[in-house]
């Protein structure tokens, strides 16, 4: 059985997600920005299995860099990272807003916390291999304006929010490539279509999918092997935004993430 962190894991996707994989055996890492709702979570988590709560506001790179460190130095033995949370479009007419850091909020939180994430949990990842990583991404997904990363020119949340989720998704080839032969394994994948989620909601959309619904793509990518670099549409591979293949978008793209993160 995995030692399996889950971010975003107090609603929505990731608390299904949490209570599935504590019902299979499985140790759950629990992250959530309230320590509140994570705490009360993890009490009904600990009622059907081992879990623990890890508390962080990944609108703040600095915390999401905490959270690696405290979660690599209380689980050594991790062998999954669930890279599931996120902020949707906001509510329509919603202005651009920014993290903590200054970055453009969807852009922060949708891109470079799980990028950030990543780096400081790979050193974990990498000893314990064969390990995973799974990226929930989106179907919807628009070329990045290097030109203007930050978004802001005619800013839209539901775009801020589509050029973030190709981000991850370009992010995740160029690392599936990087990590090749370390037994290290990193996807991406659509987990279902406007799911009945707080996010969905707040957009103004109809729900079109139960959150059970998105539930199988991830599980599946979480605790099989299904290879590595792959785009899945639910448990299904399918082909992410042609763009995102790009060598050079990759190439410019890990540059100008460098950048952001270096701030």
């Amino acid at each position: 059985m995995s030692t399996i962190l889950i971010t975003g894991a107090t609603s929505g996707l990731g608390r299904h997600l949490a209570f599935e994989l504590v019902r299979s055996g499985h140790v759950v890492l629990a992250h959530g920005r309230d320590p509140g709702r994570t705490e009360r979570l993890v009490e009904e988590l600990r009622t059907e299995g081992d879990a623990e709560a890890f508390v962080a506001d990944l609108a703040s790179l600095t915390e999401v860099r905490e959270l690696g460190a405290r979660v690599a130095d209380a689980r050594p033995d991790l062998d999954v990272l669930i890279n599931n949370a996120g902020v949707g479009a906001g509510a329509p007419g919603t202005g651009r807003e920014v993290s903590a850091d200054g970055h453009e909020l969807r852009l922060a939180v949708n891109y470079l916390a799980p990028v950030t994430l990543t780096r400081a949990l790979l050193p974990v990842l990498r000893a314990n291999a064969p390990t995973r990583i799974v990226n929930v991404g989106s179907v919807g997904q628009d070329p990045v304006d290097f030109d203007d990363i930050e978004f802001r020119r005619g800013y839209d949340g539901f775009a801020a929010y589509r050029r973030a989720k190709f981000a991850l998704a370009a992010h995740t080839f160029t690392l599936a490539e990087e990590l090749a032969g370390t037994g290290v394994a990193v996807n991406v994948l659509h987990p279902a279509t406007f799911m009945d989620t707080g996010m969905v909601r707040e957009g103004g959309f109809a729900a079109l999918s139960t959150i059970a619904d998105g539930a199988p793509g991830v599980l599946a990518l979480a605790t099989q092997d299904l290879g590595t670099g792959g785009y899945f549409d639910g448990t299904s591979r399918a082909r992410a935004h042609e763009g995102t293949y790009d060598r050079e978008v990759q190439k410019r793209l890990a540059a100008v993430t460098d950048q952001l993160l270096a701030l």
